[in-house]
């Protein structure tokens, strides 16, 4: 535990990045050196600059000492990059975590068919049927199903993995005790109960927006391929995953979609690219079979149960027949009630009820500083509130109840 409390400290040292973390590690070799060294001793590792120098010299270890705390009270494990069931496949990536928070059981997945499952959060009933059977079948046939536990495909993909009674993954934009989204309290419990729970922040750390481009670089870097399910081509977490995978070095696959809908827009140019073209899990699984005989079960799995897109899209189609009213209105948002958002989200939400507003314009309106709009409105954009168009214009996609 004492060792570990350098390791927290170095990882919590704000301003340092993952790549200058590495840097100082190969040249002190461990933490609690890096640690204990003075300014001349800094000065000698290449590749900082003056202030990432300068933050060294801050040595309290209070911060590390209540995240070991608060470790030890909700039961997660601390995985440094030099402990030897850290993923090799991880750590070969540009800018490794310096440490991931685990909750669960930790796969050997370096041994594993791991394969990551990502996509938009506005999905269609024909993504999340996609989804749940692909990771299904997956599951089924041995492999090992990561992704980011965020509302859409990912959950969609979780839930498939689950109900095939395989192992699951989920890496965190958050800490491991903060549930993003809220509704997915129940889906964070099954996944920590057969698979883990993964974060490179600590607990208590709340879901920001650019915590989950950062994010993705871990999903892709412990699998072998990544899978796209539904994605548009503005603004996709799915496509900077993919984009990223590629960068390690891994394989790429996606979903195909029809050609005039703008979630699987992303998905079919991926396609058009060079992409593996996936309907079915073996689509991706035959071309880990010859490596990893002894994982893979060569026969084909069809998810059971499972109510198809053509007939969810039926149900659809005759509710909104009957009730073409209904179809037409905005799903209500109460802010009176238990919503979850900041100041700065509702001051936004109040401003886009005004009429869809560029990002400049809304930065004079609230005078609310430019970094903050940014993080609001991409929080509010995964949750669906908003949306985006060309210019960087946003309109909201809520109606307001005060």
């Amino acid at each position: 535990m004492a060792g570990l409390k350098y390791w927290v400290w170095l990882n919590e040292c704000r301003g340092l990045t993952n790549r200058s973390r590495a840097l100082l590690l190969d040249h002190f070799g461990s933490p609690e050196d890096v640690y204990y060294a003075d300014e001349a001793e800094y000065a000698l590792v290449e590749g900082l600059s003056k202030k990432q120098l300068e933050l060294l010299a801050d040595k309290s270890t209070d911060g590390a000492d209540k995240i070991l705390g608060d470790c030890q009270r909700l039961g997660l494990r601390i995985l440094t990059m030099q402990d030897a069931d850290y993923p090799a496949r991880l750590r070969g990536i540009f800018e490794p975590p310096c440490l991931l928070y685990v909750k669960g059981t930790l796969p050997a997945f370096d041994e594993e068919v791991a394969v990551a499952m990502v996509g938009t959060r506005a999905c269609t009933p024909y993504g999340t049927q996609s989804a749940e059977k692909i990771a299904y079948g997956l599951a089924r046939q041995g492999a090992l199903v990561v992704s980011g536990a965020a509302r859409g495909i990912d959950s969609a993909a979780h839930r498939g993995a689950l109900r095939a009674g395989g192992v699951t993954v989920a890496v965190l934009g958050n800490g491991l005790d903060v549930v993003y989204p809220e509704e997915n309290a129940g889906l964070y419990r099954d996944i920590a109960a057969t698979g883990a729970l993964l974060s490179e922040y600590p607990p208590g750390t709340a879901a920001e927006g650019w915590h989950f481009p950062i994010r993705n670089r871990i999903i892709s870097g412990l699998c072998l391929a990544t899978v796209v399910v539904e994605a548009p081509l503005e603004r996709s977490g799915a496509l900077i995953t993919a984009n990223t995978a590629l960068e390690q070095g891994r394989d790429v696959f996606a979903v195909p979609g029809p050609i005039d809908a703008s979630a699987s827009r992303g998905c079919n140019r991926l396609i058009a690219d060079g992409a593996g073209l996936v309907s079915e899990s073996w689509d991706i699984l035959r071309e880990y079979q010859a490596m990893y005989p002894h994982k893979i079960l060569g026969e084909r799995v069809e998810l059971p149960h499972a109510l198809g897109y053509q007939a969810r899209a039926e149900q659809e189609a005759a509710k909104q027949a009957e009730t073409p009213a209904e179809a037409e209105t905005l799903p209500v948002l109460d802010l009176t009630g238990d919503h979850g958002l900041t100041d700065d989200q509702m001051k936004l939400l109040r401003e886009l009820a005004q009429g869809e507003k560029q990002v400049d314009d809304l930065i004079e309106l609230t005078q609310i500083p430019t970094r903050r709009v940014l993080s609001a409105l991409t929080m509010l954009e995964l949750d669906g509130y908003v949306a985006q168009s060309g210019g960087k214009r946003f309109s909201i996609q809520v109606e307001l109840k005060e």
